[in-house]
């Protein structure tokens, strides 16, 4: 029990350190935006200038600039469609469906993307919730939400989150789960274990949001570095993972055909030589240390080695065995090393030729 209420506390110590900072942003923009919208334009109960603040920046959290705007307009929308909307037709339980409805078609009519279009039905929510029934038209509202706007805007502009680390978050459990995957298709094509196989194939299939995740982060990451002064230093980090992530998409979509390759030798019941897993195994050591490569933990030299490991043990059992069947899966792990390769700098002529001068041409085998 004390283990497992240790366990709870460090974890959630790590989740707060690993969120700090966006809670002190949120909480300055809050503060600077009821400070604006009171002092400096004199409203007398401006709390939807804080909420929009905290809306627009904990929403847009290492997104590109373009949807926090699209944030701020969401919400001033939604306030403006719902003020006019309540005068008519007052306060109530049919009131919310009507107000919330016509707010999402103003936004939708603006070609909104899909934040904007929320944002704008929860606004209107806020309005006729907390509406008093003598109350009249005032712009207050509407601008309450872009003083809010604005101020999550400045916020993270000056003080942005760590683009260097929103990008190494994303990227983190793309290549541990690439390299996981790999571990275990090796472990198939020693076992031979269609159900496990087929598993495993389910497995690599369900890669493709982490790696839609990772190139949101990279686009978000390098916008943010090129606007803000204060994190342009990381731009050159940033750079070398923006390289390598498209190598480590075709990385992925090849280890998927490897995955599906391995669950069609199982199902059908194939003689895989034991090279071909150990091949595998290389490649799961390749993408482990491309991950060291990328934190600038390490040079490429261990990624590139393993990456040619994996290629020359693959290639070696076509001089033993050239089946159709065999030779696909030689193939992927060939393809997969190359990404690999030029996921750490290489060009594509660089990576062909270290890989044929390791392992030979395939054509030329057999």
């Amino acid at each position: 029990m004390l283990t497992r209420v240790r366990a709870g506390f460090g974890g959630g110590a790590a989740r707060l350190r690993a969120s700090v900072w966006a809670i002190v942003q949120s909480a300055a923009a809050a503060s600077l935006a009821f400070f604006v919208a009171m002092v400096v334009l004199g409203h007398e109960r401006p709390f939807f200038a804080p909420i929009a603040a905290v809306i627009c920046l904990g929403t847009a959290l290492g997104s590109r600039p373009r949807r926090t705007v699209e944030l701020v307009f969401g919400v001033a929308v939604g306030l403006t469609v719902a003020d006019l909307l309540v005068l008519v037709i007052g306060t109530g339980t049919l009131q919310i469906a009507a107000v919330v409805l016509l707010a999402m078609a103003a936004a939708v009519f603006f070609a909104g993307g899909t934040i904007l279009v929320n944002q704008a039905a929860v606004s209107a929510i806020l309005v006729v919730v907390l509406q008093p029934p003598d109350a009249v038209f005032s712009p207050n509202r509407f601008l309450d939400a872009l003083v809010g706007g604005a101020m999550a805007l400045l916020v993270s502009y000056l003080f942005p989150a760590n683009p260097k680390r929103i990008v190494e978050r994303a990227a983190g459990p793309v290549l541990e789960e690439l390299s996981a995957l790999l571990v275990e298709i090796a472990a198939v094509l020693k076992s031979g274990d269609p159900e496990r196989g087929r598993q495993a194939l389910l497995r690599a299939r369900e890669m493709d949001d982490r790696v839609r995740d990772l190139n949101e982060a990279l686009v978000a990451g390098l916008e943010t570095a090129r606007l803000s002064p204060t994190r342009r230093r990381s731009l050159q980090h940033l750079d070398l993972y923006a390289s390598a992530g498209s190598r480590i998409e075709l990385a992925v979509i090849n280890t998927r055909v490897l995955a599906r390759g391995a669950a069609n030798a199982t199902r059908r019941g194939d003689d895989v030589p034991a090279r071909l897993p150990e091949a595998v195994l290389d490649l799961s050591r390749s993408v482990k240390a491309l991950g060291a490569f990328l934190d600038e933990s390490g040079g490429p030299g261990e990624a590139r080695r393993h990456a040619l490991d994996a290629a020359r043990r693959a290639t070696e059992v076509l001089e033993e065995r050239h089946e159709l069947a065999i030779s696909v899966l030689v193939g992927q792990v060939r393809s997969a090393a190359v990404d690999l390769l030029r996921s750490t700098g290489m060009d594509q002529a660089s990576a062909l030729e270290a890989l044929e001068n390791a392992a030979g041409r395939a054509s030329e085998i057999g």
